[in-house]
């Protein structure tokens, strides 16, 4: 074990292909209409960084606490951690680090941020050493880790995070976490081994709350591009148009989960399907056209 190979290896543990998921940092700048302001572009992506490396911070602070786990897992194995290539003192003390240093740059930036993203990590390390063994609060703790994000997006800018943009946010969450169980679920031979949570699950179970969410999320996205108030603020009535994007978007993402075998990782959804990635491409046009052409 050579200083570069931990250094490969930490690296290679901060998983910077699930950084994708801090894109949620812009949806209220999308929304509130600063994408021409340039000090609000450059605080969000400053914040959306720094979002990146306190994930990081959560994954290689996650890879210990479920180092035993991982090294029977047929490909959580050959993360670095687990395949022994960074020792686990190493990957806590460069997790605490960088959590605690990005805390500090959040500071700077805003003092509600910060204490946004200090919530975040809070959350996920309690997550990463309880609550993922604890049934259906383990995908809301998911969920609440994306609601976090976004209220972060909207203090870094100074603009109020509406109710609307938070439903919205807590019930793709879930639907995206469910879809990651369910498959988990389906996929792992023997799953219960391999993450114990699954035990309380059946597939059953998973498609009949996914069901409800994924209702769930298409009328409140509906209901938010149709609300008066929503209209009044944005000034346009037209967000309606966007509607089908979603629709579709959320319909093939269970189209792969059930058909192709994937659901499993999110960003790998996203980058691997083509029609899917276009599709998310043309909402946020769409969007940005209604909102900003009008």
């Amino acid at each position: 074990m050579t200083i570069a190979g931990i250094v490969s290896g930490l690296l290679r543990s901060l998983r910077a292909r699930q950084w994708t998921k801090n894109t949620v940092i812009f949806a209220a700048l999308l929304f509130s209409r600063h994408i021409g302001d340039p000090r609000s572009v450059a605080r969000a992506s400053l914040a959306f960084g720094i979002f990146c490396l306190l994930s990081s911070a959560v994954y290689l602070i996650n890879d210990v606490f479920d180092l035993a786990i991982d090294r029977v897992h047929p490909t959580k194995r050959f993360r670095p951690i687990a395949a022994g290539e960074v020792p686990p003192a190493v990957a806590v003390a460069v997790g605490l680090a960088l959590g605690g240093g990005t805390i500090l740059l959040a500071w700077l930036l805003s003092r509600s941020f910060a204490l946004t993203a200090a919530a975040y990590l809070a959350v996920n390390v309690f997550y990463s050493a309880w609550l993922k063994r604890v049934v259906i609060l383990d995908v809301m703790v998911i969920s609440m880790g994306f609601v976090l994000r976004a209220i972060a997006g909207g203090f870094v800018i100074d603009v109020h995070v509406s109710a609307w943009l938070i439903l919205c946010t807590i019930l793709l969450s879930l639907f995206l976490a469910l879809c990651k169980r369910r498959q988990e679920l389906a996929l792992l031979e023997e799953a219960t081994q391999h993450r114990v949570i699954l035990r309380e699950y059946s597939l059953p179970f998973l498609d009949q709350m996914i069901t409800i969410v994924t209702a769930a999320t298409l009328l409140a996205y509906s209901s938010y591009t149709l609300a008066p108030d929503v209209q009044q603020k944005l000034g346009t009535d037209r967000l309606y148009l966007t509607v089908p994007f979603v629709i579709y978007g959320i319909f093939r993402y269970l189209y792969l989960v059930h058909k192709k075998d994937m659901g499993g990782s999110p960003t790998e959804a996203l980058f691997s399907d083509r029609p899917l990635l276009i599709t998310i491409v043309l909402w946020a046009a769409a969007a940005g056209l209604v909102l900003y052409l009008h």
